[in-house]
């Protein structure tokens, strides 16, 4: 090897160090912002449980499933196609960001109007009265504020969503629904949704300007902004399936069920979606590292950095999963004693956001590589899940299971979608990369043995000590699974994402 390609080889060895680190310390960012939405998601839960009651939460679940779709259907695949966009233009960025923002407000103006001539789409089992017609004229702003956190994610930004998702848009809803409440219960709750998104659209907007500046000299160009509405179709459909793959159980549910059970299913979905956003964060963080690997050809640190990240992930999801699902009955019964019945239903949708991890982070390379071929592995995925859902709450009606029985069947159908698209996609990821993809290692399943029999002790309890399982239970938990991963799964690359100096 001569000096040259030695001093290339040391140079692509500290990008790799560096990428670690970037991956690192979005992942810290990530967790914080994890503690944050948690602490702010559940005040909402109780408030909307306990003063709304399950029946108008669940109106309320199935308006807001329909208008956030609309959403992600509007930023056309530009939420993480933007890193891409980005990279390989020689434009001012600014303007790339300008014309992103504006294609998705167009975007949104469509959807909005359709759901307004057509409302019974977010109210099929209730009537439509007041500001119901309006509400679609949200996605502009959710649209918008996804669009620009993306914008802020390429400049290594990951402060801006966590104080947009994790403390201003939560804690918003909160203090909205309760605030809501003397004025309408009927419209209480969705008033305080509106609310939260108009601040988060502002909090994502502040930093964005920030970042790029106002767009000075650009003007329209629609030809650049019909390629890239084009080139990123295939991604905006891959969104819209893994995104429909995680509403797809409540709207199936909605069809069979009443509306109370619809609100129970909400709750369980809402708690277990917390840890998701573990995942879907380090999209941004992954997206720019993986394009310029690419760039470079250097597949091999590819496939290191997703089998790294899918790992925190995993590792940390699996964590909240069971310090969650060990103690399902307390953790529901928080919002009220009618929500206890979904539990069953928490347990399956917690482990279905472990399973789909490793599919989320190779979904981060495969929509660059092979994103027709991940299209149509999601699609499959997706009428997987669809099939099994029926099939599963039509033979648990037969059987006479009982409502709260036949919510969990949509959660136990989408488990297994999720676990089966994983395994595919990681083995499509390898096989491109030429090189393993593994997320897994079998200190999480001794991690999360010793944590259940820890947990096991405090569910043991009386009812009477319930509260015992919540304010101790759960952290005990946590703790114990904790120390086994760090001591038994955790090596020297995993470490670096508590270590403050990786920047």
């Amino acid at each position: 090897m001569n000096a040259g390609q030695a001093n290339a080889a040391a140079d692509r060895v500290r990008s790799d160090e560096e990428d670690i680190a970037a991956l690192a310390k979005g992942g810290r960012t990530n967790i914080f912002g994890f503690l944050l939405r948690l602490a702010a998601r559940l005040p909402f839960l109780f408030i909307a449980g306990r003063l709304y009651g399950a029946e108008v939460l669940g109106r309320f679940a199935y308006a807001i499933l329909v208008v956030e779709f609309a959403a992600q259907l509007a930023t056309l695949g530009l939420k993480r196609g933007l890193a891409g966009e980005l990279s390989r233009t020689e434009r001012p960025h600014g303007h790339v960001v300008t014309e992103a923002m504006l294609v998705t407000v167009l975007a949104s103006l469509a959807a909005a109007g359709l759901l307004i001539l057509f409302p019974q789409a977010m109210f099929p089992n209730s009537g439509i009265n007041g500001l119901d017609r309006l509400l679609p004229l949200i996605i502009i702003a959710v649209a918008g504020s996804d669009i620009a956190l993306a914008a802020c994610a390429y400049r290594f930004d990951i402060a801006a969503t966590v104080r947009a998702r994790s403390i201003i848009e939560p804690w918003a809803i909160s203090i909205g629904a309760f605030g809501f409440y003397f004025y309408s219960v009927r419209d209480g709750l969705i008033l305080s949704y509106v609310l939260s998104m108009v601040l988060a659209l502002i909090a994502s907007l502040v930093p964005m300007i920030r970042h790029y500046g106002l767009p000075r000299g650009w003007r329209p160009q629609w030809d650049s902004m019909g390629k890239l509405t084009r080139h990123n179709l295939p991604l905006a459909a891959a969104d819209a399936v893994e995104w429909g793959s995680r509403r797809l159980d409540l709207a199936i549910l909605g069809l069979f069920a009443a509306p109370y059970v619809v609100g129970i299913y909400y709750v369980a979905q809402q708690v277990a979606s917390l840890p998701q956003k573990l995942k879907t964060s380090f999209d941004p963080i992954l997206g720019p590292v993986i394009t310029r690997n690419l760039a470079e050809n250097n597949l091999p640190a590819i496939a290191r950095q997703v089998s790294q990240v899918g790992f925190w992930i995993i590792a940390a999801q699996a964590g909240i999963a069971l310090a969650l699902g060990i103690p399902g009955e307390a953790v529901m019964g928080l919002v009220g004693p009618n929500f206890v019945g979904g539990t069953g239903a928490l347990a399956f949708l917690l482990t279905a956001e472990v399973v789909a991890a490793t599919a989320v982070v190779s979904e981060s390379a495969l929509v660059y590589m092979a994103r027709h071929r991940n299209l149509m592995i999601s699609l499959g995925m997706i009428a997987v899940q669809a099939g099994l859902s029926f099939i599963l709450i039509i033979a648990a009606r037969r059987l006479q299971l009982g409502p709260m029985v036949i919510a969990a069947a949509p959660a136990l159908a989408l488990t297994i979608a999720l676990g089966l698209g994983s395994l595919v996609k990681a083995k499509l990821l390898s096989r491109l990369l030429d090189a393993p993809v593994n997320a897994w290692r079998w200190a999480l399943l001794w991690a999360a043995l010793v944590a259940a029999l820890a947990g096991a002790a405090f569910v043991a309890l009386p009812h009477s000590l319930e509260w015992v399982e919540l304010v101790f239970g759960v952290p005990v938990v946590m703790g114990v699974y904790a120390l086994v991963i760090w001591q038994r799964g955790f090596g020297p690359e995993d470490r670096a994402l508590f270590r403050k100096s990786a920047t």
